[in-house]
């Protein structure tokens, strides 16, 4: 049986040990400001192929590829002025811009594609990893595919722990949510391919020019132009049910087996989560910043507790609640 992951602390001897696993094709797994995720030489194939392999990831499912510095996106990609706009604006941080790729990037890291998903990760020990390996990371999420992201690294060795050799230790995940996505392969016309904390009106106002959504969702097969795409995805092993809203006669009248999960603590439940009810919730006060960090630790809890289903409230619409709303869509799919 193959040994369990080692986590690693975030000193200079560790990050300096594990830029040299990198560049010699291993996997690391680390931390973003997003989730947890799976990080390999986005410049080697045979790496890239390695993220796949461990996480069960389709070849037709790209990864992002990140960078230590926004001076550093012409090694990867064509920049153009509304990239520029962006990158100044929102790197280092939550965002992901699709353009068009160099020959540095390998076709096994972009499903075969013209095109590269790349950002600027704002978490500060990710970016020095980034520097001392000397090459752009591809790095999707640290669990196998089509579950629940990883947000902490006890996540990370509980999906991948005797898959891959090594964990860089940096804390809960402060976003949460995976980053937004916008496609500016035609610069004039963006595209908002994964909502996430930065928004299509925040993106709108840095461009001066209308963020659309896709009119069809991405088909379940082919070469997606993104990661998150398909209609199923971020899915707890238990089935998931939505609602518009979850009612106190609603968990009465459930089965004892079930778990509710609310945006926020209801008047009717002065408790703690899960007292005498199995009712619990991402944020006390509903506030969508603390849902999105707790979304994915809260799936994989109510997984993890052998209820028979989970029920769980869809957020308000708009900014962030778009985000959490597509998550749990996905999740919930069938």
């Amino acid at each position: 049986m193959a040994a369990t992951a080692r986590i690693y602390r975030g000193t200079p001897a560790n990050v300096a040990f594990l830029a040299r696993e990198l560049r010699a094709g291993r996997l690391v797994a680390v931390p973003t400001e997003t989730v947890y995720g799976l990080a390999a030489d986005a410049t080697s194939a045979a790496a890239c192929r390695r993220v796949f392999a461990a996480k069960g990831r389709p070849a037709s499912d790209p990864l992002i590829v990140h960078l230590a510095r926004t001076r550093d996106l012409p090694q990867v990609a064509v920049p153009n002025a509304a990239a520029l706009l962006l990158a100044r604006a929102f790197w280092p941080g939550p965002l992901t811009l699709i353009l068009p790729k160099t020959a540095a990037v390998p076709d096994a890291a972009t499903a075969g594609l013209p095109s590269v998903a790349v950002r600027v990760p704002a978490h500060p020990l990710f970016r020095r990893l980034i520097r001392a390996a000397g090459v752009p990371l591809a790095a999707p999420s640290a669990n196998p595919f089509g579950y629940v992201s990883p947000t902490t690294t006890a996540h990370v060795r509980d999906g991948l722990g005797r898959r891959i050799r090594h964990i860089l230790e940096g804390g809960p995940a402060r976003v949460g949510l995976e980053s937004t996505i916008v496609d500016l392969r035609d610069p004039r016309r963006p595209v908002l391919r994964r909502p996430g904390a930065i928004s299509a009106a925040q993106l709108a106002r840095v461009l001066g020019v209308p963020v659309r959504a896709p009119r069809r969702p991405a088909a379940a097969r082919g070469r997606q132009v993104a990661p998150g795409q398909l209609a199923r995805h971020y899915s707890p092993r238990t089935p998931l049910v939505l609602h518009d809203r979850i009612s106190r006669r609603a968990v009465a009248q459930g089965r004892p087996d079930e778990a509710w999960l609310l945006m926020a603590q209801p008047a009717w439940h002065p408790g703690r989560p899960g007292a005498a009810r199995p009712v619990f919730w991402l944020d006390r006060a509903g506030d969508p910043r603390g849902a999105a960090r707790r979304l994915f630790a809260a799936l994989r809890e109510l997984d993890a507790a052998g209820f028979r289903r989970i029920h769980a409230e869809r957020p308000p619409a708009g900014g962030l609640g778009d985000a959490l709303r597509d998550r749990l869509d996905r999740a919930a799919a069938r």
